[in-house]
């Protein structure tokens, strides 16, 4: 019978960190398209609606990205 690894208590204290902010970057992108997409729906026009969410989209990963790669210098 197996059982479940017990969990590693001094092994990489920054990667624990480091999948939290992953997490949280992801959920938020996740949170963007769902809200976007509902909104789109009540605002009418489709296409005025599909540009305005992947706008908004482009500009948050452009963001995202720009945050991570100024971390690592």
């Amino acid at each position: 019978m197996r059982t479940a690894p017990e969990p590693m208590s001094g092994a990489a204290p920054g990667a624990r960190s480091a999948n939290r902010k992953t997490a949280l970057v992801l959920l938020s992108i996740a949170i963007v398209f769902f809200v976007g997409i509902i909104s789109t729906k009540f605002m009418g026009g489709g296409v005025t609606g599909i540009g305005v969410m992947g706008t908004v989209v482009l500009l948050f990963l452009v963001v995202a990205i720009g945050r991570n790669l100024r971390s690592k210098r």
